[in-house]
Formats: structure tokens, sequence, C-alpha cells
């Protein structure tokens, strides 16, 4: 009779993501977290493209155990193979947590040429099965090829990769790699902007050029790319506090006349969120108009941009904020809820916009709003928040904003 599979692999491959978390948080130093299964689930989550198993291996279980570079009996770490499936989050989850992108196949291949030769071959004629949102929240599409589930992340990948490696791929290939992609959801969008911004030196000026000089190109995907690069720029740009960034001017100089002119809603993104992280004061005033146009991710990055004049009491900022509370836009809700967490503390506004969106129909609303009512010393959410205490670990997105709530009463 065949023994019992072991309760954390078990878990893994159920996908019960509770249980892996239950599991890897017993008392320190069991098996579950620290011994020689813990490798093996890595490998099931990674095999099976379940980032949410994945992060919370990553996350909880001790950094030996998983043995990130270990190698398969196919000759191939985690890292290759989630490189060979095209699963850009499974590869750059791995890679962030220190897998080592040198390591090789059979074939002498490490992920930077592994990557490379699926970027150059292709997938093939796979057949097509779904397209999915990632664990990062993107598109991608999967395919069936022999029997296995391959997504067509490899070029992201592959760029990825070439620019943790100090490899400058070209301003014009960067551009025809995102572009072959019609989706700017897709995860070759924010892997080419990244290695296009994220230039040092003498290396900028030039893409801050090419990327400023796509504003007028007739195709809304080659703007799109020019806006998200600037926008990178000036966000990525390392000056101190007590220095101006040398691309906050330029960029809101170009910025505010493009918007007012730009017709595509896809390329109003990355104007808007750059507008929304700009220092100058020039920048703010398109924010509280862009809180109301149609598109729900401009409508998004404008009031995550309204912080600082709500902070300063301007009464049009925060009617914006406000209104927003009541968007047709979850995550349009939840970012207006907090931008009211440093609203003037004599108008009883926020907070009775902050307690209207405890019956919000989205979680993620409902306990922001919590969070922030606690942060403001109001205690009509702490009743949701009491329900969550006990049942929140390091891989919730409520982990961190509780821990905000816990200091603040600790500091009261």
């Amino acid at each position: 009779m065949a023994s019992p599979e072991h309760p954390l692999l078990a878990a893994v491959r159920n996908s019960d993501t509770t249980a892996v978390v239950a599991l890897l948080q017993e008392e320190y130093g069991t098996p579950h977290a620290r011994g020689p299964h813990a490798a093996a689930a890595l490998r099931l989550a990674a095999d099976a493209l379940d980032h949410r198993i994945l992060d919370a291996l990553l996350k909880l279980a001790g950094p030996d155990a998983l043995d990130l570079d270990g190698v398969d009996a196919d000759g191939r770490t985690p890292l290759l193979r989630a490189v060979d499936r095209g699963a850009y989050d499974i590869a750059t989850a791995l890679h962030f947590a220190g897998a080592d992108p040198r390591v090789t196949d059979r074939e002498g291949r490490d992920a930077l040429a592994l990557a490379r030769h699926w970027h150059t071959t292709g997938t093939g004629a796979g057949i097509y099965r779904r397209t999915v949102r990632d664990g990062d929240g993107e598109i991608c599409r999967e395919l069936m090829i022999g029997g296995r589930t391959v997504r067509d992340g490899h070029t992201a990948i592959l760029t990825h990769l070439e620019w943790c490696c100090g490899i400058a791929t070209p301003f014009a290939e960067l551009l025809d790699r995102a572009m072959t992609e019609p989706e700017v959801d897709h995860p070759v969008w924010g892997a080419t902007v990244v290695a296009a911004a994220g230039r040092k030196g003498l290396a900028l000026p030039p893409i801050w050029d090419a990327a400023a000089a796509l504003r007028h190109h007739p195709d809304p995907l080659a703007r799109y790319f020019g806006a998200d690069v600037l926008r990178c720029v000036n966000l990525y740009d390392e000056s101190g506090e007590d220095e101006e960034s040398p691309f906050d001017t330029p960029l809101v100089d170009l910025f505010l006349p493009w918007a007012e002119q730009e017709k595509d809603p896809r390329v109003m993104r990355p104007l808007t969120a750059g507008l929304a992280g700009a220092m100058d004061p020039r920048a703010e005033r398109p924010l509280p108009a862009l809180t109301r146009y149609p598109d729900a991710p401009v409508r998004s990055w404008a009031v995550g941009g309204l912080h600082w004049q709500v902070q300063q009491a301007d009464p049009e900022a925060l009617a914006a904020v406000l209104a927003c509370t009541r968007d047709t836009d979850a995550q349009v809700r939840e970012g207006a809820c907090r931008a009211l967490l440093r609203a003037r503390t004599d108008d009883p506004a926020p907070c009775d916009a902050l307690a209207a969106c405890l019956s919000d129909s989205e979680e993620a609303v409902r306990v922001t709003a919590a969070v922030h009512l606690a942060l403001r010393d109001d205690h009509r959410g702490d009743a949701l928040l009491d329900a969550l205490d006990g049942t929140v670990d390091r891989t919730s997105p409520y982990y961190w904003p509780l821990q905000d709530v816990w200091r603040h009463r600790q500091d009261q």
C-alpha cells in the first residue's frame, strides 16, 4: 500500500493556499517550512504556474530549504523550467527571490539563452487554450504544446533578463517587441518599458529623446510606449529628496499639452500617471477633471495623484476624491479611500465617506476604508478590522496596512 503524500505537497497539488500557509506557519523549525519537502513543493507550484502558492512558499519557507538552484530530474532549475514555459510572473518571482539565471541546462543554456531561443523560434503551432491574468495581474495567453501548458511570455522574460544582465537592447528593438503585442497589459510592455527607462548616465538622454519623438506617432501603441517610458524615466530618477529631478519639469512641459490633445484612453494612462507622480505644481491642475475621465485606470491614476492637494484642503481636489468613493470601479474607490487619509480632521466629510465605504461590495475597498478610518482615530471600522484578526498572514495584501493600524494604536 502506497504511503500517503506529504501534507505540504498535497496542499500544493490541490492549490490550497490556506493549507500551505498554515503548514508553513507552524512552530519554527518544523519540517514543513525547513524540511526537504519545501523544495519539492516549490517545483510543484512553479510547474502548476500557481503564483499564489509560489508566493507563499517564497515568503514563508526557509530559503535554504527551497533550494532555488537545485536541478530536477530533467536537468533544469525551477527558474529554467519557468522560462521554458513562458511564465513571466513565475520566472521573475524566482529571479527576484535569488534564483541564479547563470545555471545551465543539459544543453548548456542558461536562463537568458533559453529565453532568447524561445523568442527567436516562437512557440510554434500550439493549441490555444485561454487568455488569463497571471499572478501580477497581467494578460497572457496559454497554449497546449506537447501536453504542457505554455504561456506567451518568453519575449518579456528575455527583455527582463537582458536588462538585469546589463544588456542595452536598442530602443527601436524594445519598441518593436512591445508593439507586436496589442494588449498593453501584457508583460512584454512592462518589461520593455523598464528596460528602456532603466538606463543610466549618458545612455539616458537619447532614450528620452526617442520616447518624446513618439508623441506624434500615428499608432497609439507607439505613443503609449513613449509616454510610459518618459514617466518611468522620471519615476526612476535617483536624485535625492533635496534635489530637483532633471526630468520633472521637461516631463510636465511635454505631458500637459499632450494630455489635452490625446484621444486614446490607453495613452492617457501613462500621461495621467506621469502627471500624478510629478513634483511640478503645474501637474496638479488637470488631475481633478481626470478623475471623471471615461477610462477607469485613468481615473485611478488621477485620484492617486491628489493626496497632497487633499492634505492642503484644496476644495476641488477634495470634492473630486469624495466623488470617487462612489465610482463604478472598485480600484478607483479604493484609491479614493487612501487619498482621504490626510484630509483635514476638522472636516467630517472624509470620515463619513470612508464610513459609507464599509458596506462596499468589494472586500478590498471595505478593508481600506476601515484601515484609514482607524488611522484617523475614527472607530466605525474597528469591527471589520477585528474580524480579520488572526486570519491575515504575510501573503495577504492586508498584512502591512493592518500592521500600520497596530503601530498607530500602540502610539496612542
